[in-house]
């Protein structure tokens, strides 16, 4: 979940317009926070409404400023208890930069990964993280940046960055998710490259609560 504003004159505002302002402005905690409160109440409801997607998950995107917050573990930790969310079915993601601008990344990353949810590398590819430390932290699952897979049709060498991405990952035990899908060609190159899974307006735009209830319950892997 990548949170958006509907703003009652200037109508929807993309996060990467209001996300650097309140983070100058300091309201991005309480705004994380509420949205880590918001997105685990919604899929409890989702999986009261549909008991055939047991399996739904949810992502929430982590600001490198949460991953600062000495007390992080123990608001996501009070967060699944009261919404007694299963931790398996939410997925918190982080990008590269927020990793590192974190003291002690392996002993955050890892005190989270107890609470028995998944990790995320968000825009994997654009920060700069090592791959010997990417081997050392308990990540699940890397994104691909949407700017790679805009422009796997361009040049064979943005296609082999692709390649090489989900070939690291799945060497690394992780599974691949290919950001800013948008036409058919590029989803039939990132699933004969065995990618898992995908997000991008090929599939949605993004959705209010009552329309994903709509796509859930017209979806046939129910």
């Amino acid at each position: 979940m990548l949170v958006r504003w509907q703003h009652p004159e200037r109508g929807l505002i993309s996060p990467a317009e209001f996300i650097p302002l309140a983070e100058e402005m300091g309201l991005i905690l309480p705004i994380g926070h509420w949205v880590l409160q918001e997105a685990c109440q919604q899929l409890c409801r989702w999986q009261d409404q549909f008991p055939q997607a047991h399996a739904l998950t949810i992502s929430v995107n982590l600001s490198a400023k949460q991953l600062l917050q000495p007390d992080l573990v123990e608001q996501v930790a009070q967060v699944l208890q009261t919404t007694q969310l299963n931790p398996a079915l939410l997925k918190l993601e982080i990008t590269e930069s927020g990793i590192i601008q974190t003291a002690e990344p392996t002993a955050l990353l890892s005190q989270l990964k107890a609470l028995q949810l998944q990790l995320c590398i968000d825009d994997f590819g654009t920060g700069y993280s090592s791959l010997s430390r990417l081997q050392q932290f308990p990540i699940d699952t890397l994104k691909i940046d949407r700017s790679f897979v805009s422009q796997m049709h361009e040049t064979s060498e943005n296609a082999e960055i692709v390649h090489a991405i989900i070939s690291l990952a799945h060497n690394l035990d992780m599974d691949v998710v290919a950001e800013g899908i948008e036409v058919a060609e590029q989803f039939a190159r990132l699933k004969a490259l065995r990618c898992e899974q995908g997000q991008g307006y090929f599939f949605s735009p993004p959705l209010h609560a009552a329309a994903v209830a709509a796509l859930i319950t017209q979806s046939p892997k129910w």
